[in-house]
């Protein structure tokens, strides 16, 4: 079969304004709860894209580990390369993926550090390991094997059951100014609402062409 054959039909919900919620952090938080609760295998995954001083854009997989109306939250290294890229372009977009839904959501906005104590609440809620990974890991950097794994046993080690939030690591919140919602459709006429921020504050849904 030629990759050009590869195709799927989207048929399973629709989404249309009158069903939307006004404001779209109550539509995600309908929409991730039915992630939630559905046969989604990583609901919290998400695409985050950062464009370095240049612009030139990269992308990645990362969690989810927090939403409010102040935006989305994710954890990293700071000096890795999205955290790089995020201090001196500090835009991006995230983009979570539910194919069992047939769903996409689509969020771009400003990106801020979170508050050092909510940064501490979240790495003190982790398992040990990924603690010690925190501090272990130059994450982005060049490293071998070896290397790495001994310095997760020195830093066990030394560190013990309770060790601190590393200075270089913690949470990012993306402000959304833009959040599209779509909902795959037959013949590629997909469901596509988008809510912009206007000038006010408030937010604005439209309609897109598929």
């Amino acid at each position: 079969m030629s990759i050009a054959d590869i195709r799927q039909t989207y048929q399973k919900f629709e989404l249309l304004e009158s069903a939307a919620a006004a404001d779209p952090y109550a539509q995600f938080e309908q929409w991730f709860q039915q992630a939630l609760h559905s046969e989604v295998r990583e609901p919290t995954a998400m695409m985050l894209a950062t464009a370095d001083e240049a612009g030139r854009p990269s992308s990645r997989i990362v969690l989810l580990k927090g939403f409010d109306a102040q935006g989305f939250v994710f954890y990293t290294n700071y000096q890795s390369r999205k955290g790089r890229e995020l201090s001196v372009n500090p835009q991006a977009s995230l983009l979570f993926f539910w194919p069992e839904l047939e769903r996409q959501v689509r969020i771009e906005g400003s990106v801020a550090p979170v508050s050092a104590a909510e940064s501490d609440d979240y790495y003190a809620s982790r398992p040990l390991g990924s603690r010690i990974g925190a501090w272990a890991s130059p994450q982005s950097q060049p490293i071998d094997h070896e290397t790495l794994a001994q310095r997760v046993r020195d830093l066990t080690q030394t560190l013990g059951d309770t060790p601190s939030r590393p200075p270089h690591w913690g949470g990012y919140r993306l402000q959304a100014q833009r959040i599209e919602f779509w909902q795959g459709r037959p013949s590629r006429l997909h469901d596509r609402l988008v809510y912009s921020l206007d000038a006010a504050g408030g937010w604005v849904l439209d309609r897109l062409a598929p």
